[in-house]
């Protein structure tokens, strides 16, 4: 009997000392300071911001979280912060159990360059994307009547750019008429390529790309002043 209680005892001290380590470890650990957050880029566009950047969004309570104790961190918060930058198409944080802070973060993709009285970038959702201070991106200029409420025309056109090798390696410049008609301009060569509505686009491309295979062959593409895909069944040029 005595042996039974003294068992029992035994376990009960211990029970004691692992309760006092569980609580003593969880109290330093809530208590631990972050310190300097780990920044991963993902996929291959890690130029528009830095890791000095999104060091500078993760803030809370006007002081930076690589100060302060984990257990006031607030995650969402933080991400919340880095998804409404301009620059930043996704961004995800959270932390690990030794208190080490992470986000990682996906930038926009620009397409195209909108060069009017203001100046930003198109990206490839069609969305607003601001200029960066570290990088210039290597798009389409886009010119003419543009509001940047209203990019569904010139986005779409600059999609089908990017997405055809042909026109990603020619076209320099995307203009919007005051009609939301079409236009671009091609690198060495000065004529303008009317494309008109985005009606039958494929077709309108496919039919410049042949036009412009046979007049460089024919060395006459500096004869050409304007070139015309509006008809979607022939291609009209006018020469200087």
């Amino acid at each position: 009997m005595f042996k039974t209680n003294y068992n029992f005892i035994k376990i009960i001290g211990l029970i004691l000392v692992i309760g006092f380590l569980f609580a003593f470890s969880n109290q330093r650990n809530k208590n631990r300071i972050v310190g300097e957050p780990h920044i991963k880029f993902l996929g291959e566009n890690e130029l528009f911001i830095t890791d000095a950047n999104v060091s500078k969004l993760l803030i809370q309570n006007l002081e930076p979280v690589s100060e302060q104790p984990k257990e006031i961190i607030d995650l969402n918060k933080l991400e919340s912060a880095l998804n409404s930058n301009p620059m930043i198409k996704e961004a995800e944080v959270y932390m690990s159990v030794n208190g080490t802070l992470s986000a990682e973060i996906e930038q926009k993709r620009p397409i195209a360059r909108v060069n009017t009285n203001a100046s930003y970038y198109i990206d490839d959702e069609g969305g607003y994307m601001p200029l960066s201070y570290n990088y210039a991106a290597r798009v389409p200029l886009v010119t003419g009547n543009i509001e940047k409420n209203k990019l569904e025309t010139v986005f779409q056109f600059a999609k089908a750019v990017d997405e055809d090798d042909f026109l990603k390696k020619y076209v320099i410049e995307i203009r919007q008429n005051d009609d939301n008609t079409i236009d671009f301009k091609i690198r060495k060569s000065d004529f303008t390529v009317h494309v008109g509505s985005l009606n039958q686009l494929e077709k309108k491309i496919n039919n410049f790309k042949a036009f412009y295979q046979k007049a460089l062959k024919d060395q006459i593409l500096d004869n050409y002043a304007l070139v015309n895909l509006k008809f979607d069944k022939q291609v009209i040029c006018t020469k200087k």
